[in-house]
């Protein structure tokens, strides 16, 4: 869970009298300008959301439970999609769907289909490239000849520094802008020049603080990707397996993971329309 603008509950009232404010539990935009300032003091970045990293280090041991409020109204039944998707996601959507023209069910339940399934359940919002040395060699063979692997296994930084480097915007592998602009969000953002243009439409500086694609704009990140790719006609097409196949192959490239993607997009089409 994480606790942003618009939470409210007990935990956010706790938070408040740790920043040594009036503790109202209503998280606005007061409390996040103190959060910004704590992490800032923390050696923590400085986004305004109070994640794990700042949880813990503010109260040590404990989690969050936060209360979160679904939204109603508007051209969606979300309150159905409680309990099939994280409620920290549910609550994303009425912004991101107004950002990007999500305009209908329909729209709506293939976006978060596709989502779904790329992020792991909406679990997985940063690249994991810890590769081991078969991996890497099996992932990546044209970066990792010989026994080239072996040196970069289990570093994280070095790999997609290596892998990314030189190409989408970012740096050579020197720089380690190709770790540093690595995939973010629901629909991996991957790539100094994506970020710049993500940066330009939300209008945040995500080149500067690339964790915000992670923390703050997963879902809006996801969203970007499919306005960029112009998925939004393909999904007007229709609610049949044919269309979720068309949009599954721009999405990834290929079918991988079709029979889920159709599964969950069936399960939240008849919920939302």
């Amino acid at each position: 869970m994480l606790l942003k603008v618009g939470s409210k509950g007990d935990d956010v009232k706790k938070l408040q009298t740790k920043l040594g404010t009036a503790s109202d539990g209503a998280f606005g935009p007061g409390t996040e300008k103190l959060v910004k300032e704590w992490q800032t003091k923390n050696g923590l970045t400085a986004d305004g959301i109070v994640g794990d990293g700042t949880w813990k280090k503010m109260f040590p041991g404990e989690v969050i439970k936060e209360d979160v409020i679904i939204p109603s109204g508007g051209p969606f039944k979300l309150e159905k999609l409680k309990g099939h998707i994280p409620e920290s996601v549910i609550t994303q959507i009425p912004d991101t769907a107004k950002k990007f023209n999500i305009t209908n069910p329909l729209r709506l339940a293939h976006f978060l289909a596709q989502c779904g399934h790329e992020s792991g359940g909406f679990k997985a919002v940063s690249e994991n490239v810890n590769y081991s040395a078969d991996g890497l060699k099996k992932i990546f063979p044209k970066y990792f000849p010989g026994n080239l692997s072996e040196s970069y296994a289990r570093n994280p930084e070095k790999i997609a520094s290596k892998v990314y480097g030189g190409r989408m915007g970012n740096g050579d592998e020197s720089t380690k802008e190709g770790f540093k602009f690595r995939g973010r969000g629901y629909i991996q953002l991957t790539g100094k020049d994506n970020y710049k243009n993500f940066t330009k439409f939300i209008g945040e500086d995500c080149i500067g603080n690339p964790d915000l694609v992670a923390t703050k704009y997963p879902l809006a990140s996801a969203a970007f990707f499919f306005d960029s790719n112009k998925l939004w006609s393909i999904c007007d097409k229709g609610a049949d397996d044919a269309t979720v196949t068309a949009v599954t192959k721009r999405v990834n490239g290929g079918t991988i993971g079709l029979p889920d993607r159709i599964k969950h997009f069936k399960e939240y089409y008849n919920l939302l329309k």
